[in-house]
């Protein structure tokens, strides 16, 4: 009997590699006295904080003998080497080498790391990735082009804020599609976030710019389910935007009469394949009293980490199959309102970013929800 071999296809790939840029590495809770390894498009990065509270991150290889920085520790404002105790600052210079009798001689040229750029805000670690490794001066650090997208509401006391960590197995691309995909929702997440009662037609409109696409949807009911019962309990009409913006972030916003949601989500590639979540859920609830906020947002932890398992499960599955089949062959349709324009975002950031527009283009469709 003849094997049967998988169909092969032209090999394709959403994966987009976005520098000059900023990307969450951690959130702020996790970078305590101990080093942290992360990866970055597939960089080592070894993350820190000095003992002033300031956060560096380095390449992860020590010039020395090319052992891991993240296996080291902190002392003081640097970090030093596990191996032989090389130690270097916040712009990658080598400040000490235990033992080497002429001090001056540690920055030497060729003793240096590359550094990168961190900002520290709304509980978490930003890193800088410039579009070239070329070295700098000693201790200094790559000039960013623009600062870090600013999550909203985080340190308004009107609203609770819930932050989440997820790891999903798909591009960039594969994962900011899924987290602004609508019609989705009555399938994988049923009872949970819609599907659970009569279909309704509604109007959305896309609007596009050189760096960010949005589509807002008009004369949608509140989505049934167990979430939206929780967040809208007397129903309406809500007030509904998905927005993507370059390089990483996903945004859903919700709002209904006094309540208002706004789940943003910084996704960041440690791999072509491999993205992390980081997200901040903040939300106002006018009939939940401020001292019982906290404690809703710990109800909702578990459901908002069900959907997410969820997803996390499909983009699996979804990878699993593009590689057995050599590569992703996709077929959109009206009802996928983001997902092809944040691959053209993508693309265009890749290529070096485009000329800013003053008025957006706009597109309007309908669908059932």
């Amino acid at each position: 009997m003849a094997r049967l071999t998988p169909l092969r296809t032209k090999p394709a790939s959403s994966a987009a590699r976005v520098l000059d840029d900023w990307y969450v590495a951690a959130r702020s809770d996790e970078l305590r006295r101990a080093p942290l390894a992360r990866t970055l498009l597939g960089l080592p990065i070894a993350l820190y904080r000095g003992e002033d509270g300031v956060a560096g991150a380095l390449l992860d290889r020590c010039p020395h003998r090319n052992v891991p920085l993240s296996a080291g520790r902190v002392e003081g404002r640097h970090l030093e080497c596990g191996y032989h105790g090389w130690q270097f600052d916040r712009g990658g210079a080598c400040r000490a080498i235990p033992g080497l009798c002429d001090g001056a001689a540690a920055g030497a040229k060729g003793r240096h790391v590359h550094a990168y750029p961190t900002r520290e805000q709304d509980g978490f670690v930003w890193v800088y990735l410039p579009a070239d490794q070329q070295p700098v001066a000693e201790g200094a650090l790559p000039e960013p082009l623009r600062e870090p997208f600013r999550f909203p509401h985080v340190d308004d006391p009107r609203y609770v804020t819930v932050r989440q960590t997820i790891d999903m197995r798909g591009t960039l691309h594969a994962a900011a599609e899924n987290a602004l995909d609508v019609p989705h929702t009555a399938f994988l997440h049923r009872g949970l976030f819609r599907g659970t009662g009569d279909r309704n037609e509604i109007d959305v409109e896309v609007r596009r710019w050189h760096d960010r696409v949005e589509a807002e949807y008009f004369g949608e009911p509140r989505p049934e389910g167990l979430i939206g019962r929780v967040l809208a309990p007397r129903g309406g009409t809500v007030e509904h935007v998905d927005r993507f913006l370059l390089p990483c972030i996903a945004q859903v916003e919700y709002r209904l009469g006094e309540s208002h949601v706004v789940a943003s989500t910084a996704l960041t590639p440690i791999r072509d394949h491999e993205t992390r979540l980081f997200g901040a859920v903040s939300f106002r609830l006018p009939f939940v009293p401020p001292r019982l906020g906290d404690a809703v947002a710990r109800a909702l932890v578990p459901l908002g980490m069900t959907i997410l398992k969820q997803d996390a499960r499909m983009l699996a599955k979804q990878t699993a199959t593009i590689e057995t089949f050599g590569g992703e062959q996709f077929v959109s349709t009206e009802l996928d309102v983001l997902g092809p324009h944040i691959l053209r975002l993508l693309r265009q950031a890749e290529r070096g970013r485009a000329v800013p527009v003053e008025a957006p283009v706009v597109e309007t469709t309908r669908m059932q929800v």
